[in-house]
């Protein structure tokens, strides 16, 4: 629920405010990893009509940048309905992991606190959550500012995988990967303040939020873990931003 009592997300569609990849507005079931078209082997994707590059890209994840290099085409080709596209990176190419690390590890005292407990990520914005995660249709918060501070910020270090208004359901939207294995999403902004593709630190900002109907600056913050929407409140510290 983006904005909730503000703004449709789904465009006076019946779908839930936050699609299960981030789909764009005018499919209304694209490009799922989970749910593909008869025919289409995994890791692919056949085009629907209305679906950029860009698009399709953010629905899995992925840079525009890497999924043209995949189909052997620019970032900038139009896509036609009913084209396939490669959209999980070819064997072999896969990022290879880290290489070890020379350092020493001293195992946790056993006074130390469980791991578990440390937050994975750092408020995104200072603000309030006005729209908890489940309520309704919601697969995200809605956190509205506090004072004139409307700054969106990373919550995490990662790379923008996708950076635009594409998706028309989310308005100006960004999308990073995180390098513990989340994704976060940051939507229905009034100015995006990263590209796609840019490495990003925590707390940097990213976007500006934009202005409801009521006059409140809010955002949508969205928390992905292998595909499925997740609270971010569980992984976030307990006294607020």
């Amino acid at each position: 629920m983006l904005v909730a009592a503000g703004a449709a997300l789904v465009g006076g569609c019946t779908v839930t405010p936050w699609t299960d990849m981030w789909q764009p507005e005018h499919a209304r079931q694209p490009a799922q990893p989970v749910a593909r078209p008869p025919g289409v082997l995994a890791g692919y994707y056949r085009v629907n009509p209305g679906d950029t590059l860009a698009s399709v890209a953010a629905a899995f994840a992925q840079s525009t940048q890497d999924v043209a290099r995949w189909n052997h085409i620019a970032p900038t080709d139009m896509v036609t309905p009913g084209q396939v596209l490669r959209v999980a990176p070819p064997p072999g190419l896969t990022e290879p992991a880290p290489p070890p690390s020379a350092q020493t590890l001293e195992p946790p005292a056993a006074s130390a606190q469980p791991e578990a407990t440390t937050p994975m990520l750092a408020w995104p914005a200072r603000g309030t959550v006005t729209a908890p995660f489940g309520a309704g249709r919601n697969h995200g918060i809605e956190i509205t500012a506090a004072g004139d501070d409307h700054t969106v910020r990373a919550a995490a270090p990662g790379r923008v995988v996708y950076a635009g208004s594409g998706v028309a359901a989310y308005g100006p939207l960004v999308i990073l990967k995180h390098d513990n294995g989340l994704i976060t999403a940051y939507g229905h902004n009034d100015r995006l303040l990263v590209n796609e593709g840019d490495a990003v630190s925590a707390g940097q900002p990213v976007a500006e939020m934009a202005t409801d109907a009521s006059g409140r600056a809010t955002f949508e913050f969205e928390v992905r873990r292998n595909g499925k929407a997740v609270d971010p409140i569980g992984l976030l510290p307990r006294n607020g931003s």
